[in-house]
């Protein structure tokens, strides 16, 4: 080999990729509280009104107007720090935090700094596709109120101002910089999503601004302590949008890097639509946004009575759902993962146990008919037409064969068009299952004398025609006969 040759071997074997590079990400995630009206007035936080009809003096930061600290608000972000394991002091402080954008009427919005709500928590990952249970650090949750909303698509040449969402509550959930990979950012996301969900303190819809992420990221060598310089990753409108932009930054930075250059630390936007990043501006820090402790509001001081009732009064999060799912209920880990996706699916489930007794039955029933009834009407199991004591009552005419499965699924699409009883239906619609031998051997004799060559094929030996047969008999009683009963009779006949 030439000296060349070997030089350039050499090089390309040092010349770094992305596999020599880690991926380090943190993320801020902001969440609107489930309160009625704003953080600190009394306006509506209704979704969907019409623009700059939900503001007040106070919200729109007018000269003399107080805020006042809304109780709920406080209560509802109690509930998520416990929750998440977060130290919760009882004493925070608020803050304003300077910044001008048209969208702020204020020019400052009221947050919390060093003296937060909660701080030290942990939210655990259970393991995907074979992974491993993981752990990532909350480093704070604190009290904050939303800034309004530019609107850049209603006019062609100008952007619109609605500022209905300022005031509105939020909490904002800091991650530690503890997530190494983009699908597992997204696991946290969903994860946390569930959790808060569980919680009721928010309805978590991305699709009406109730849940908003940041992504913290940077790039450093594998095997290396300290953090790379890291930037912010905004505009991301679902959490396939958080892994995509996270591997579009993470390939952009360790170009970078390869190049022998410096990240800037700095703002980037995700464009969806070129699955690109590009830099909206330089990344402010700390001590760009002047804060200083809100001198019309006092610190928030908190009785531990009240933080410990919260924590009594906490519901089951999802990880213990699933472990009694699987544990008490005998249900598999796949079933379990399935019924705790949200807290009502759930509860229907557990209310059709309650009724009907075997949770296998109900956990088909629920992930299979009732999923695909909601998906199909594109409504949410609160408004379900079939209440779970009603799916009950249809298990339970089944397992006494007074329907069979197929008449079962007949009437239940009936029961998610009209929401009436099982027992209604299965009697004006008469699927109630036929087991009077004199009936059944009636339809056997027609079904016999109909198909001879299929019973010629099986008194040759072909055994596995009994089920053909069956489901002849069962098409012509319309799904009324007892299938159980039909098979017995059919062998005695073509026995004998």
């Amino acid at each position: 080999m030439s000296t060349r040759e070997s030089t350039v071997t050499s090089s390309l074997q040092r010349a770094p990729s992305r596999l020599d590079y880690e991926m380090v990400v943190g993320l801020e995630v902001h969440v609107q509280l489930l309160t009625r009206t704003k953080a600190f007035c009394r306006c509506s936080t209704e979704f969907g009104a019409p623009p700059n009809v939900q503001v007040c003096p106070v919200c729109l930061g007018l000269p003399g107007a107080l805020p006042v600290l809304n109780e709920h608000v406080v209560d509802l972000a109690i509930r998520a720090a416990l929750a998440l394991d977060c130290r919760v002091h009882l004493v925070s402080v608020f803050a304003r935090k300077n910044y001008f954008y048209p969208d702020l009427p204020k020019g400052y919005q009221i947050s919390q700094y060093d003296r937060p709500l909660a701080t030290a928590g942990r939210l655990t990952i259970e393991g995907d596709r074979g992974d491993a249970p993981a752990s990532v650090g909350i480093t704070r949750l604190h009290i904050e109120e939303d800034a309004g909303k530019s609107v850049h698509d209603r006019f062609p040449t100008l952007t619109a101002i609605d500022l209905n969402r300022a005031g509105v509550p939020l909490i904002e959930i800091v991650s530690e910089p503890d997530i190494r990979s983009s699908r597992a950012a997204g696991a946290y996301l969903r994860s946390l999503k569930q959790l808060l969900e569980f919680l009721e303190v928010s309805d978590v819809s991305m699709e009406e601004g109730s849940l908003r992420v940041d992504a913290n990221i940077s790039a450093r060598r594998v095997g290396a302590s300290q953090l790379g310089t890291k930037t912010e990753v905004k505009n991301l409108n679902s959490f396939s949008a958080v892994e995509r932009a996270l591997d579009a930054e993470f390939a952009r930075q360790c170009g970078i890097l390869d190049a022998g250059q410096r990240v800037i630390q700095q703002t980037m936007l995700w464009d969806a639509v070129t699955a690109s990043v590009r830099p909206a501006r330089t990344k402010e820090e700390s001590h760009d946004y002047r804060y200083f402790p809100e001198p019309d509001l006092p610190p928030l001081v908190l009785e531990l009575d009240r933080v410990e009732t919260i924590r009594r009064e906490l519901p089951e999060l999802p990880a213990k759902r699933r472990a009694r799912y699987r544990e008490t209920l005998g249900l598999s880990p796949y079933d379990a993962d399935v019924l705790t996706a949200t807290k009502a699916l759930g509860d229907y489930f557990e209310e059709v146990v309650r009724h009907h007794r075997d949770a296998k039955a109900a956990a088909n029933w629920v992930m299979g008919e009732v999923r695909a009834a909601l998906n199909a009407s594109k409504i949410d199991i609160a408004h379900f037409p079939v209440r779970a004591a009603d799916l009950g009552e249809l298990l339970d005419l089944v397992r006494d064969d007074v329907l069979s499965g197929t008449a079962a699924k007949r009437v239940f699409a009936v029961m998610a068009q009209t929401g009436e009883r099982a027992s209604q239906i299965a009697q004006r619609e008469a699927l109630v299952q036929v087991r009077d031998d004199s009936a059944l051997r009636g339809w056997i004799d027609e079904v016999v004398a109909e198909h001879p060559k299929e019973i010629a094929r099986y008194a040759g030996g072909e055994q596995k025609l009994l089920g053909v047969l069956v489901g002849f008999v069962m098409k012509k009683s319309s799904g009324r006969a007892d299938p159980k009963r039909v098979n017995q009779l059919l062998v005695e006949r073509l026995g004998a």
